[in-house]
């Protein structure tokens, strides 16, 4: 009887300690809007054209800073915050987007499947996770840099999609003379602090 207290008291102790050390170990970061950069690039018949996210939220929990892992990483775009400086280029966007009824682009990091390490806080990461766009969820794969520097993180990456993968029509102009590449390139410069 005795002896199934001690284990119990010592599995116990050991769960305690490990439950501690992993919330120490544990940092979690937060987007700051105001230096974080999200651009898309796409074509049309006419000319190139891009838009920038000025709106974005996002949180990333690095689980072990000497190694690169990530616990959790979320990134979302406020829909109507990305802007082209040409109004009726926007509201061809957001229209195209739903935006009416899909407020927000969101991506929700769920597997880690390559670190690298590329210097001292510095880790090349082979990712995929989930992203939403107007209402439509699909499984993407993603690269990303992710550096580490006192109580800043930045990741930064590059993703082609297509509209059409999310059920987006590309949005057209002047009667549909005006034709939008399916094709979109997205550039992210993420910076997080703790």
């Amino acid at each position: 009887m005795r002896k199934f207290n001690v284990n119990r008291i010592v599995t116990g102790m050991l769960f305690m300690v490990l439950l501690f050390s992993n919330t120490l170990t544990a940092q979690k970061y937060n987007l700051v809007n105001g230096e974080s950069s999200l651009v898309v690039l796409g074509t049309s018949s006419l000319h190139d054209w891009e838009v920038t996210a000025e709106k974005q939220t996002g949180l990333l929990v690095v689980t072990n800073a000497e190694t690169g892992a990530l616990g959790q990483l979320s990134i979302e775009v406020i829909a109507e915050s990305l802007k082209s400086g040409k109004s009726a280029m926007d509201k061809n966007t957001y229209k195209a987007l739903n935006t009416n009824n899909h407020k927000t682009i969101l991506f929700k990091l769920s597997e880690v499947k390559e670190v690298k390490q590329n210097g001292t806080g510095k880790f090349k990461m082979k990712t995929s996770g989930d992203l939403t766009i107007a209402g439509v969820k699909k499984a993407i794969s993603l690269d990303l840099d992710l550096v580490l520097i006192g109580n800043k993180a930045t990741l930064n990456g590059t993703k082609k999609l297509k509209m059409t993968d999310f059920k987006i029509d590309p949005p057209k102009a002047l009667l549909g003379t005006i034709t939008t590449g399916d094709d979109i390139t997205i550039k992210f410069n993420t910076v997080l602090t703790k």
